[in-house]
């Protein structure tokens, strides 16, 4: 398994073990204390745990190896995996939290034992906050001094992506919840809770969206990121046999990388001198970049120049 695999598993049971403990005491307190948003924030968190199950199965089916129907693998299986997840995030969690709290403006009912909820959210934030530590410290490891919306936008590492976009959307769930149940009990009125719900379901909806359209772009099939993508570029026009690269492609597949390149190579003295130069130029493409599983490589003339 390699380090990014591992690093994206390890976040994945942070999340997992946090977001159990913390569905379990949600639908005690929801049921304690008939509070809409508590429940929006349990169902909330058990879409949660059936997320990272899915997460889970997906790194799992990544490492099937390559038969004569897959013959580049199915490295590309975690992004089925995490579009799922981000279709029950914005479904399970964002939707039914809004028609949750819509029912409860329509019926309205009184908030019972607010301080319950509101031990329940305060550990549940300890939690969330624990999940969402052990997530950007993987991400911290892999992102190269990046900002951390910069390197959403950047990752292909959908896995780690869906479980940072979970976290986040969860402590500020819990804020929008914590603050509702507090107007509760201060206005009396507990259509507070009502639009807490409401407020929670958006916000759910909203993360939801912004993780589609990341992994959409995945699963459609993008290149390596940017930085991989020049270094590739710059390591072959390093080497003396190359004189430059005409068009350069690489494709993220999973954890794997394909790169096809299209070069104009140094006058060789033989066809044989000609397939050792493009070898040796490939084995260490591959050794820098273990992932980068193909590697295509076609020497060519480069028409623009004439």
């Amino acid at each position: 398994m390699s380090s990014h695999s591992e690093g994206s598993t390890k976040a994945i049971f942070y999340a997992l073990g946090a977001n159990g403990g913390i569905a379990l005491a949600k639908f005690a307190a929801a049921l304690f204390t008939a509070s809409g948003a508590m429940l929006a924030e349990a169902i909330h968190s058990t879409a949660d745990c059936v997320n990272q199950v899915f997460l889970l199965v997906g790194l799992r089916e990544a490492k099937r190896p390559v038969d004569a129907a897959h013959p580049m693998g199915y490295g590309r299986v975690v992004y089925f995996w995490a579009m799922m997840v981000a279709l029950l995030l914005f479904f399970l969690g964002g939707a039914f939290s809004v028609m949750e709290g819509v029912e409860r403006l329509k019926h309205p009912e009184p908030l019972k034992y607010p301080l319950a909820a509101l031990l329940v959210l305060g550990i549940s934030v300890l939690l969330e906050g624990f999940s969402l530590h052990g997530a950007m410290r993987e991400i911290r490891k892999i992102a190269g001094g990046k900002s951390f919306f910069l390197w959403f936008r950047e990752t292909r590492q959908s896995e780690l992506m869906v479980v940072a976009g979970e976290d986040i959307a969860a402590l500020a769930g819990l804020a929008v919840a914590f603050a509702s149940v507090v107007l509760t009990v201060v206005t009396g009125n507990p259509l507070w809770d009502a639009v807490g719900s409401i407020v929670v379901g958006c916000l759910l909806m909203l993360v939801a969206f912004f993780v589609i359209r990341e992994v959409k772009a995945m699963i459609t099939g993008e290149s390596a990121a940017p930085e991989v993508n020049a270094a590739i570029r710059a390591h072959i026009e390093s080497h003396a046999q190359v004189d430059h690269v005409i068009n350069l492609i690489t494709l993220q597949w999973g954890e794997q990388l394909m790169i096809a390149v299209q070069a104009k190579m140094q006058r060789q003295a033989s066809d044989q001198a000609l397939i050792a130069a493009i070898n040796e130029v490939e084995e260490s493409i591959q050794t820098l970049w273990p992932q980068a599983r193909w590697c295509f490589f076609e020497p060519d003339v480069d028409n623009s120049q004439d």
